[in-house]
């Protein structure tokens, strides 16, 4: 490249981790940051790759993949390279394996005519950090969470020993001091072990994270305002980007692999405004048979018109709908086996609220859908988020709690029942929250302008 390329379009290695709720929303703003003239280098490792096709196709000038093998670790069997492969217990193996690509990375940096002059890279990478620092170039952490977790972060990992023996802990220093039980902690926080070499490696990362040069947030200001501004006083800095929800401004190309969604918008059509509650508990989790019959028993007695996507199980003790439960509320439900358009669904007027293990994508597509969520936390950061919606926002209640936890189908079907026909107050604040999402996206608005200002401040790294 020559030097007056380099001079208008400065260069920067993007470095996604291979979970769903991860990779795609760092996608979805190399995006953004390719449209306003960046040179991107993305890591990926193979079979990861055919996640960039829609970005390659976009950008193919500007947007380079760097393809590095997935390092082998005892816990990963062999030809696995994604967390969907793995559940959710495999994000430690998969953290430490990928911090062996620190040397490789290096000496890659290092044999490059023109090297990136800043990383970007997932908040589940906080090794770069220190890789960083070695090219003393600037690393920016993605964060595919909102500013409320964040802000949780750091506290919990620097006083790990102290709250796993607490019953309840109370969280002082955070704006509204809320309170949590150690089991409601990220799912990470939870497996970590003192003296696991695994678990020390994993912790030193989420500790280098708020070092960084900046921190980019899938959030946006009129959902966080507090945590956001907590944030830029905790580090110290004004390097802090809410640029979400960046899935209403990314290039995912076409994600529906079916037909199925002419049978859901045909059938929600014919239902009135609001009327419907949507379920689904995101691409990982899978219901035991309980979990299954509980849920299916406690929608028919609710009596509320739902959307439920079921994913069969693929492995002994996972459930399927109870035999006859499709012909018996086949005027009240529909029951998805396939792949679902959860965006089109959400975004339905017939759609008024949506049954989610509050996954924080998810969570942003409920809230760009302007529909109550119904909360069912089960792991990872889904109990923080679901305390946000249900207690901060009042966007949501809580119908269930835990990824074992068989619900009572009566006090569920009335909890169902109850929040859609009664929950005016949290319709009408999710109605106005959508209205932010929207406005923050826009030509000149919050989300934008920390866009544009990631890139004038990369900008000026040059040289």
């Amino acid at each position: 490249m020559s030097a007056a390329a380099t001079a208008t379009h400065p260069h920067i290695l993007v470095f996604p981790y291979p979970a769903q709720g991860h990779m795609l929303p760092l996608l979805d703003l190399t995006h953004q940051l390719a449209l306003r003239g960046l040179t991107i280098t993305i890591l990926v490792t193979p079979k990861n790759l055919p996640f960039l096709s829609p970005l390659l196709s976009s950008h193919p000038s500007s947007i380079t993949p760097l393809v590095f093998p997935f390092p082998s670790h005892p816990l990963i069997p062999q030809g696995v390279e994604h967390v969907k492969d793995l559940g959710n217990s495999g994000n430690l193996p998969v953290m430490a394996a990928l911090g062996k690509l620190h040397d490789p990375l290096l000496n890659w940096f290092n044999s490059q005519s023109n090297p990136p002059v800043a990383i970007i890279s997932d908040f589940f990478l906080g090794w770069t950090q220190r890789l960083a620092t070695q090219l003393q170039i600037p690393r920016l952490t993605f964060f595919a969470s909102g500013a409320f977790v964040v802000s949780l972060s750091d506290y919990m990992w620097s006083n790990i020993e102290k709250l796993k023996s607490l019953s309840e802990i109370k969280l002082s220093h955070l704006p509204g001091s809320p309170v949590f039980k150690p089991e409601n902690f990220p799912s990470l926080f939870k497996h970590y072990k003192q003296s696991d070499p695994d678990c020390e490696f994993v912790k030193d990362g989420i500790l280098a994270n708020t070092k960084s040069w900046g921190c980019v947030l899938n959030s946006f200001d009129g959902l966080e305002t507090e945590y956001i501004q907590w944030l830029k006083t905790y580090v110290g800095h004004n390097r802090v980007y809410s640029v979400g929800p960046v899935s209403l401004i990314g290039n995912r190309g076409d994600s529906d692999p079916s037909s199925g969604s002419d049978r859901v918008m045909t059938w929600l059509d014919q239902c009135p405004d609001g009327s419907v509650v949507y379920v689904c508990f995101g691409s990982q989790k899978l219901l035991s048979k309980e979990q299954v019959e509980a849920l299916a028993k406690g929608l028919e007695k609710s009596g509320t018109r739902f959307v439920w996507v079921v994913k069969p199980g693929t492995n002994n003790g996972f459930g399927d709908v109870p035999d006859g439960f499709e012909e018996r509320v086949s005027g009240q439900g529909l029951v998805i086996k396939e792949w679902a358009p959860q965006v089109l669904i959400l975004n339905h007027k017939a759609v008024g609220g949506f049954l989610s293990h509050c996954g924080w994508n998810s969570v942003l597509e409920g809230i760009v859908g302007g529909v109550m969520i119904l909360a069912w936390p089960m792991e990872a950061d889904q109990f923080v988020n679901a305390k946000l919606l249900v207690d901060e926002i009042g966007v949501g209640v809580r119908v269930c709690e835990g990824a074992d936890t068989v619900p009572n189908s009566d006090e569920l079907g009335r909890a169902v029942a109850e929040a859609m026909t009664e929950g005016g107050g949290m319709k009408t604040k999710a109605k106005d929250l959508k209205q932010k999402a929207l406005a923050a996206v826009s030509h000149g608005e919050s989300s934008m302008k920390d866009l544009d200002r990631i890139v004038e401040e990369l900008g000026q790294l040059r040289g």
